[in-house]
């Protein structure tokens, strides 16, 4: 599961509830292959693997890196500073 915001920042309190408890963002591995990764934000529940949270095999295959439980993506406007 992969929520997308791209036009406003989700409040912390929104990324929490979407994960489902702590929130952490995700860096990315560099693919040439995938140059969107370079433009987007990942947030994933930070307990997730402690969690034992279902492995994620959309977000896992999109962002080239194992997720487990939903996953945030932030673009544009929408990326935390």
């Amino acid at each position: 599961m992969i929520h997308t915001f791209t036009d406003r920042q989700p409040t912390l309190e929104e990324a929490q509830k979407i994960v489902g408890g702590l929130v952490e963002m995700i860096t990315l591995p560099r693919n040439s292959n995938k140059p969107m990764n370079q433009d987007i934000q990942v947030l994933v529940n930070e307990e997730g693997l402690l969690l034992n949270l279902p492995f994620n095999k959309e977000a896992t295959i999109r962002f080239g890196t194992g997720i487990v439980g939903p996953a945030i993506v932030l673009e544009g406007e929408a990326k935390w500073t």
